[in-house]
C-alpha cells in the first residue's frame, strides 16, 4: 500500500494530510447555493462545499520550533518559559534566523526542520494504523507559488541536508488544483481561480485544470498582498471604535459587515491577476477558495456574488493544499513503482517463437487496454498520469 503524505507549512499553521488509493472516492460536491446555466456555463449564485471524504487527518501544529538542551527540535509547542522560533516561513522575508547550540540555522533550514519532524510523527501514526505491512510513504512538501528558482532551490537543499531528498516540492495552488480534481472530478479542461486567504496575506492564481493540463499549470503571474488575511483583519478589526460595545448579535453583525467589505476590497487583487494573465472571468470555469481565513462563510457569499462564478470551498479550507499534495505524492509513487516493476522482465527474454507470439497477444491487448487507461489518466492531465499510462501498457505486454 502506498500512501501520500502531504505537508503546508504557513506561516501560522503547519497541516499534514495523507491519501491513499481508496480517499476520494465517491467525494464528489454538493452544492449550497441556487445555480444554473447560461450559454453552456455554469453561473452559481452560491458557493459549493466538498462532502467530508474518507481521508485520514494526521493534525494541525502552529508554525512554531523549540528545541531541547540536546537539539532535538519540537512543532507546534508555545512554552511557557523560554522561546520559541516563529515567523520563519516566508522565505522571502530575509534574515530569518535561529541559533542553536553552535548552529544557525536560516528560515530554509527551519522550515525543512518542521518538514522533517512533521513527517517523522505522520509516518509513525501510519505504520500504527496501517492495514497492510510495511506501507510505502511518499512526501510533498509545499511551498507558495510566489517564489522564484532561488528560493525553491535554497528549500530544496535544506530539506536535501536534513534527510528528505525523497520528498517533492510543490507550488500551493498546483496541491490545490489536485484537490479539486479529486473532490469534484472528472473536471473538463478550462481555468480555475484559486483563492488563497491565509493568516499572512491573500494569493491569487489562475490555474489549468482537466484533461490535457500543461507540466506547469499556472498560467498568468500569481499575486500576493498582505492587505488581506487574517492577521490583515484581525487589525482592522482593532481599529474599530466600540465594536465590542453592544449586544453580541449586534457584534456579530458588525463583524460580518466588517468582513464582507475586507473580502470586496481584495476582487481588485483578482481582477488585476486576470488583467496580467489577459482574461476575463467569463474566461474562469471556477474559483477554489483555499486557506485558513477562508473559513467564514462571508467569504465564499462575496466571492460567488462578485465574480458569478461557481465557487468551491472544501469543509476545512486550511486543509485543501495539503490533502492536494498527498494525492499528488501517492500518484508519483505508484506511477514510478508501475514503472519500476514494467522494466524489470525486459531484462530476460523469451525464446523467438514465443517472444513473437507474445507481441502480436500484446498489441491486441494494449489496444483494447489503452482506452481504460487514457480514461483513467487523462482526467489529472499530468506527467505522472502519462507515466502511469505508460508503464500500464508495458506491464501488460509482459
Amino acid at each position: 500500500m502506498t500512501v501520500g503524505l502531504g505537508v503546508s507549512i504557513g506561516t501560522v499553521n503547519t497541516v499534514c494530510a495523507i491519501d491513499t488509493a481508496e480517499s476520494g472516492k465517491n467525494a464528489r460536491g454538493r452544492k449550497r447555493g441556487a445555480s444554473g446555466g447560461s450559454g453552456g456555463r455554469i453561473r452559481a449564485a452560491g458557493p459549493r462545499s466538498a462532502l467530508p471524504q474518507q481521508r485520514t487527518a494526521p493534525g494541525t501544529w502552529r508554525t512554531t520550533l523549540t528545541f531541547d538542551s540536546s537539539g532535538a527540535a519540537r512543532v507546534g509547542r508555545i512554552p511557557r518559559h523560554g522561546r520559541a522560533v516563529t515567523d520563519f516561513a516566508d522565505l522571502t522575508e530575509r534574515g530569518r534566523t535561529a541559533r542553536v547550540r553552535h548552529r544557525s540555522l536560516s528560515a530554509a533550514d527551519l522550515v525543512a526542520t518542521v518538514a522533517r519532524t512533521v513527517v517523522a510523527d505522520v509516518s509513525a501514526h501510519v505504520v500504527a494504523t496501517a492495514d497492510a505491512r510495511n506501507p510505502e510513504t511518499a512526501v510533498a512538501v509545499t511551498h507558495p507559488v510566489s517564489y522564484g528558482d532561488d528560493r525553491v532551490l535554497e528549500l530544496r537543499e535544506a530539506l536535501d541536508a536534513i534527510g528528505l531528498s525523497h520528498a517533492a516540492l510543490v507550488a500551493e495552488p498546483v496541491a490545490a488544483a489536485a484537490w479539486l480534481s479529486v473532490a469534484h472530478g472528472p473536471l473538463m479542461p478550462g481555468l480555475a481561480l484559486v483563492y488563497d486567504l491565509g493568516g499572512s496575506g491573500l494569493t491569487v492564481t489562475l490555474v489549468r485544470i482537466g484533461a490535457g493540463t500543461p507540466a506547469q499549470p499556472v498560467i498568468g503571474e500569481p499575486l500576493r498582498s498582505t492587505a488581506f488575511g487574517g492577521r490583515a483583519f484581525g487589525a482592522k478589526m482593532a481599529t474599530q471604535d466600540n465594536w465590542r460595545a453592544g449586544e453580541s448579535s449586534a457584534t456579530d453583525s458588525a463583524i460580518t459587515a466588517l468582513r464582507t467589505a475586507h473580502v470586496r476590497e481584495s476582487l481588485d487583487v483578482v481582477y488585476e491577476c486576470l488583467g496580467r494573465a489577459r482574461v476575463t472571468m467569463a474566461d474562469v470555469d471556477c474559483v477554489l477558495v483555499v486557506g485558513g481565513a477562508a473559513r467564514p462563510p462571508e467569504v465564499a457569499a462575496v466571492l460567488a456574488s462578485a465574480l458569478a462564478r461557481p465557487v468551491i470551498v472544501a469543509p476545512d479550507p486550511e486543509r485543501t493544499i495539503a490533502e492536494g499534495a498527498a494525492v499528488l505524492a501517492r500518484r508519483a509513487a505508484e506511477s514510478a513503482r508501475e514503472s519500476e516493476v514494467a522494466e524489470a522482465p525486459e531484462r530476460s527474454e523469451p525464446p523467438r517463437m514465443l517472444r513473437r507470439r507474445l507481441t502480436r497477444v500484446a498489441v491486441t491487448i494494449a489496444v483494447a487496454a489503452g482506452g481504460a487507461l487514457f480514461a483513467a489518466t487523462a482526467v489529472v492531465g499530468d506527467e505522472a498520469g502519462a507515466q502511469s499510462m505508460g508503464a500500464g501498457l508495458v506491464h501488460v505486454q509482459h
